[in-house]
């Protein structure tokens, strides 16, 4: 069931967002060769209590996995494209890409983004693959109207992904955001335009294309989390929570 959001629970949620995007501003400075994906989640989580709020994905137990998930942040190197564990022992390495997936829940809302950084000098491949993610994100939001469905919004991110040579990543996908972390409607990355559940004002959604270099096919590592292309190729995402409102999309994940 979608829930409709009233001015003061968006707001709520946006406070939430705002320390989701602090975290995220404060990872860009921070990344860097030869650090952890650990030290990336201790970073985040001070950040996160910080501000007085509590990281959302530490304990969030889901349906398709029995262990809760230990960490505040998911750390996704090169060929993982979601839900990466955060290691000790995974060491970030020049010319890797990392996607950093953020969640907060402050008074009881939620916020969740997500941004793939460069580690030191990329390859121009990798940088074409962020760019194109990137890009992708911002043509699924500018759908994120009054009377669009969501299917304007996946066929709006699958057209680009697809348009540059790239694949869209199907198992996983985009959510609704509220005084939970995954709420309805599901947004998928791929779509007809003009089919889906119909946008309107107050709905809050988390929009998220996860892209591949090859096929897209993904599969899961035996710590069963790390979400990873089949054959190898880069991957990326990128996530903002938005507000659909009377004046168009508004992104709740901004400082």
């Amino acid at each position: 069931m979608v829930i409709i959001k009233t001015k003061e629970e968006i707001e709520g949620i946006r406070k939430s967002s705002r320390i989701v995007a602090e975290v995220l501003e404060v990872l860009k400075g921070f990344v860097r060769p030869g650090l952890t994906t650990w030290a990336l989640n201790k970073k985040a989580e001070a950040v996160i209590r910080k501000r007085h709020a509590r990281p959302a994905f530490k304990g969030y137990k889901p349906s398709f996995n029995s262990e809760a998930y230990p960490a505040a942040i998911c750390a996704s190197i090169n060929e993982e494209v979601v839900h990466g564990l955060p290691s000790k022992r995974r060491v970030l390495k020049e010319g890797d890409i990392v996607s950093v997936d953020v969640g907060v829940v402050l008074n009881g809302f939620f916020g969740d983004a997500a941004f793939t950084y460069p580690v030191g000098e990329v390859s121009e491949k990798a940088r074409r693959l962020m760019k194109v993610t990137e890009e992708a994100l911002y043509r699924g939001i500018e759908q994120a109207v009054p009377g669009n469905r969501v299917g304007d919004i996946s066929c709006a991110v699958q057209q680009h992904v697809e348009s540059n040579g790239y694949s869209v990543v199907r198992d996983y996908v985009g959510h609704g955001v509220g005084k939970q972390i995954h709420e309805d409607p599901p947004i998928p990355n791929f779509g007809a335009c003009g089919k889906g559940t119909k946008l309107v004002e107050g709905m809050t959604i988390a929009i998220e294309p996860m892209v591949a270099e090859g096929s897209g096919e993904v599969a899961v590592r035996p710590d069963g989390w790390t979400a990873y292309t089949r054959d190898g190729s880069l991957a990326a995402h990128f996530e903002h929570t938005i507000a659909i409102t009377d004046n168009g999309p508004e992104i709740l994940t901004v400082i």
